[in-house]
């Protein structure tokens, strides 16, 4: 599956007074898998910010002058999303900017729904969460996430994070797909045919890095459910 962690930074919070987007930022993961493949870029709304964005996101007008609108990336844009299913942080708020610059377009661009599945990951933390904080900071928080570099409310930043954020609300703990070949299906239980080695197997050992990694990870999951990380528990 290609999925497609979307974020934007807009010049205010209601899209029916008028209020454009500044920045739109994308990256893809294929199989839940971050592909290193993304998507960014600066608009020029062709109107003034208002006080409250610039102070979440430090961008200024004046930034934005020599930037495209939106007219100009739009094909660009579409081409990265097209058949994608869209992960992103209170779609309904991102979605509605997007669809009013398309609308804005001639030519008839249709709507987002049109090119792709959209999943709200704040509708899925509240089923995770309810009656927690479930802004991007509180689930990096809760689940491990390293949101140090935050400063502001950058788009490609936030994408980068909400990605991690959704991969660890996802994980799961009980469905690894191990991807074993002759697998044969019974009763919810894999049986798999005996494997032949011709050679002596490849033992790959962790670095300290990536044990460090793996820790803060299981950290986050102790932290998120009552239950904890199964692998500590088996452990």
């Amino acid at each position: 599956m290609r999925q497609i962690v979307l974020d934007t930074e807009t010049t205010g919070l209601e899209v029916r007074q008028g209020h454009r987007l500044i920045e739109i930022a994308c990256v893809e993961m294929v199989e839940r898998r971050l592909t290193g493949r993304h998507y960014q870029t600066y608009l020029n709304p062709g109107r003034a910010i208002d006080e409250g964005a610039r102070r979440v996101t430090g961008i200024e007008d004046e930034f934005l002058l020599d930037k495209p609108p939106f007219a100009e990336v739009v094909e660009e844009f579409l081409a990265f999303i097209d058949g994608a299913e869209l992960i992103i942080h209170n779609a309904s708020f991102d979605v509605g900017f997007l669809d009013a610059e398309l609308a804005r377009l001639d030519g008839g661009a249709g709507r987002i729904s049109d090119r792709c599945s959209v999943l709200d990951t704040l509708a899925l933390a509240r089923e995770c969460y309810p009656g927690q904080r479930n802004n991007l900071d509180a689930l990096c928080r809760r689940l491990g996430v390293d949101n140090s570099r935050r400063d502001l409310h950058g788009g490609l930043i936030d994408a980068q994070l909400l990605a991690d954020v959704y991969l660890a609300m996802t994980s799961g703990q009980g469905a690894f797909e191990l991807g074993f070949e002759g697998a044969v299906e019974t009763r919810g239980a894999a049986v798999t045919s005996p494997v032949r080695l011709d050679s002596r197997p490849l033992v790959l050992r962790a670095t300290v890095d990536e044990r460090a990694m793996h820790e803060q990870r299981l950290d986050g999951l102790d932290k998120s459910g009552a239950n904890g990380s199964l692998w500590r528990q088996l452990s």
